[in-house]
């Protein structure tokens, strides 16, 4: 009888049946984009007028909503979500656990007291829920006695309709607070850091004569990730519990030959992303590229630019639609930074920008030189990024991105800035007092004559810097495919808020002291620019040179999540939050303590399945093997007693003196793992599964990765990358 693996195997392999037929037409994906959203066209047609006009008025400039409208607010959109085939609402939101929402659904029906039902739906259930707050992490915020915590809607992110198999529900994207009013979440941080930089970035405007109702982040996350087949996922326990292979040895081809980088997508995969795409469509959401990625069975997919907050409420989204029509075509989506050891692991470009209403500050123009508005803003924005460069890196900072970051696929761990070589000569020109020029961009001619001159950009695209400009916004490349954008982006909201104050506050002293704007501003930039310049690095940043280069700079390297996660107890980064009402000082201690504790409990979780998977599963498959192999040996020495069996002895002795280095490094690995979680504070945990764990667990795959190359195929139980990465 096939074992397992194999019949997986051979499962896989004809699973291009499993391709389905989906309605794709440009009239189709129209007439279905926000069907699913409570939106503008939606909220005109189920509210009173005036109910419709004080909604748009908080959405569209941040109004305070009057309580006294919800019930009319909630009564449309009730009676919308019912017509949609609505059975259940439910507050959406984004608890402490990093990476996944969380939901708790009710239904609309409720009994009238004659034996029936009525559907209830009010501006009491509209504007707040009460999920249990000690259910969640909260860094001793909130103890098992303590377990009151609210849920308040977010009227400037859309309401949507979520569809499942069994029904439809209602979706309020919701904040989460605990009853004694601190932020357990991470929109209500991300929605306070962005009024805050709103705030500061109206009042730099105006100091160049422009008045603005609205300013705003952006964001357009590009997310990366895997497929493989079901069949394969089934077999692996380390992809079911930990989302990567603890084990694997590598495959023969893997991406060397750099054929999988934007090739023919298959029919399988190109079905199952249309109809991702088709399901974000009836959520809003403007998903625009799909393309095959680096590695095999790894692929991409990008949305056009929203503000900040529907931004991040969207890719949640992205990201579960990704895992849940996966199955559909018997696959299963990874999100894990590294699910593949030795082929180039995910990650997820967040592009950010500050603007509004037809502008957006990042906006060079053709002669950045010249742009006094845009050279202050870019100023404000590396001062920021290099002040504050501990907490930019510490946002990106978990288990899952150690293992990419620094690697061939990413930038490194030292946060730098890459502006191309116009711009960088422009800084260095103001830094050190000149006047700044910049000469035309000039188009470049291929020589062929059908071929009309391209259109070249203001600068390169450098995929090795953590945060890279590329026109008229910047790419922060070093955030993880698992990730919540939420985080990183309170970060980068945070920072650029602080460095707007500081800019707007010198300038205003300056000018009130006498000095004409222009004048302002020269000084400003040759201060900043000169002392900040620093952080600029347009180079190979995975060079060794560069390294050495940044440590004379004084810029930081925390290679490991314990590292950098120190960024959060330090006083610069408390003060940065605490400042702009974005984190107090107990939130930010709290967000620590979560953070050490997540960290430390993805090693446990590791280092228990590694043990388990290696001495019930493939030590044992060590053990059939040896044995096989010694019953032949013995069998031909008896029916060839003078056989030359020298080479089989030798292959013998190997598997025999694996299996046992095998068991001796197992238990050195639960060892080691049964010291850390004893280790004391979640700090000091974290440094003893950083430096003992996870080396302990390499030396068991070490050995165990030998095996399968030497153990009959048949015999092995666990899927191979050989098959993961190119049957699917």
């Amino acid at each position: 009888m096939s074992s397992p693996r194999m019949k997986a195997l051979e499962k896989a392999g004809s699973a291009e049946t499993l391709v389905q037929s989906v309605n794709y037409s440009e009239t189709y994906a129209t007439e279905i984009y926000g069907s699913n959203v409570f939106g503008d066209e939606q909220q005109a047609k189920y509210l009173p007028k005036p109910i419709y006009k004080a909604l748009r008025k908080t959405i569209e400039l941040g109004h305070v909503l009057d309580k006294e409208l919800s019930d009319h607010i909630a009564k449309g959109m009730k009676q919308w979500a019912i017509d949609k085939g609505a059975t259940h609402y439910t507050h959406w939101f984004t608890p402490l656990t990093i990476v996944a929402t969380a939901e708790k659904h009710d239904s609309f029906l409720n009994p009238d007291g004659e034996g029936k039902t009525i559907a209830e739906f009010g501006g009491k259930e509209l504007l707040q829920g009460e999920p249990d707050a000690s259910s969640f992490p909260s860094g001793g915020i909130r103890a098992t006695f303590e377990a009151r915590g609210y849920t308040a809607w977010d009227p400037t992110s859309p309401v949507f309709i979520k569809e499942g198999i069994n029904g439809k529900t209602l979706t309020i994207p919701t904040a989460f607070c605990s009853y004694t009013g601190e932020a357990l979440d991470l929109k209500t941080p991300l929605l306070r850091s962005n009024e805050a930089l709103a705030k500061q970035a109206a009042r730099l405007l105006k100091i160049f004569g422009k008045d603005v109702d609205r300013v705003s982040a952006s964001v357009g996350p590009e997310q990366e990730y895997f497929l493989i087949d079901k069949a394969f996922f089934t077999l692996r326990p380390d992809l079911i519990a930990c989302g990567r292979t603890l084990f694997g040895a590598a495959p023969p081809k893997g991406q060397e030959l750099e054929d999988q980088y934007f090739g023919s997508i298959r029919p399988r995969i190109l079905a199952y992303m249309q109809e991702c795409e088709l399901e974000l469509f009836k959520l809003g959401i403007p998903a625009k590229t799909r393309h095959n990625e680096v590695a095999p069975a790894q692929f991409e997919l990008a949305p056009v630019y929203e503000s900040i907050n529907i931004g991040a409420d969207h890719h949640l989204m992205v990201m579960q639609i990704l895992k849940d029509t996966a199955p559909k075509y018997g696959l299963v989506c990874l999100l894990h930074e590294k699910p593949f050891k030795g082929v180039n692991g995910s990650g997820k470009h967040n592009n950010w920008s500050v603007g509004g209403p037809g502008f957006n500050l990042l906006e060079p123009g053709p002669t950045p030189h010249d742009n006094v508005q845009f050279l202050t803003v870019l100023a404000a924005i590396l001062r920021g990024v290099d002040k504050y460069q501990g907490a930019l890196r510490a946002a990106v900072a978990d288990a899952g991105n150690d293992h990419r970051l620094g690697a061939n696929e990413a930038p490194p761990a030292i946060i730098s800035a890459f502006l191309g070589t116009q711009l960088s000569a422009i800084v260095e020109q103001l830094a050190s007092g000149k006047a700044a020029s910049g000469g035309a961009i000039p188009e470049l001619k291929l020589g062929v004559t059908p071929i009309p001159p391209l259109r070249m950009d203001a600068t390169d695209r450098n995929r090795t810097s953590p945060f890279a400009f590329t026109g008229n916004k910047f790419e922060f490349r070093a955030q993880g495919s698992s990730a919540n954008i939420m985080l990183v982006n309170t970060v980068l909201n945070a920072l650029c808020a602080e460095s707007f104050d500081f800019v707007a506050t010198k300038l205003e002293a300056d000018i009130k002291g006498g000095k004409d704007l222009n004048t302002a501003v020269a000084g400003l930039l040759k201060s900043v620019f000169s002392e900040h310049k620093r952080i600029v690095f347009d180079g190979n940043n995975y060079s060794e040179e560069w390294h050495a280069e940044a440590k004379k700079r004084g810029l930081r390297n925390h290679k490991t999540t314990p590292e950098a996660l120190k960024a959060w107890s330090e006083k610069e980064t408390i003060e940065l939050f605490s400042k702009y009402g974005i984190l107090s000082e107990k939130e930010s201690e709290s967000r620590a303590e979560i953070y050490y504790e997540r960290y430390n409990k993805v090693l446990n979780i590791e280092a228990s399945m590694t043990v388990e998977m290696a001495r019930n599963i493939i030590f044992p498959a060590a053990l059939n093997y040896q044995k096989q192999l010694a019953d032949s040996l013995a069998s031909t020495k008896a029916a060839a007693p003078k056989a030359d069996l020298a080479s089989q002895e030798k292959q013998l002795e190997k598997i025999a003196g694996l299996a046992s280095s095998l068991l001796s490094k197992i238990d050195a690995l639960s060892a080691v793992t049964a010291k850390a979680a004893e280790a004391g504070s979640a700090h000091h945990q974290a440094d003893k599964y950083v430096g003992d764990v996870f080396p302990a667990m390499q030396a068991v795959r070490e050995v165990a990765d030998q095996l399968e190359l030497i153990v009959d195929d048949e015999l092995w139980p666990l899927p191979k990358y050989r098959e993961m990465l190119f049957v699917y």
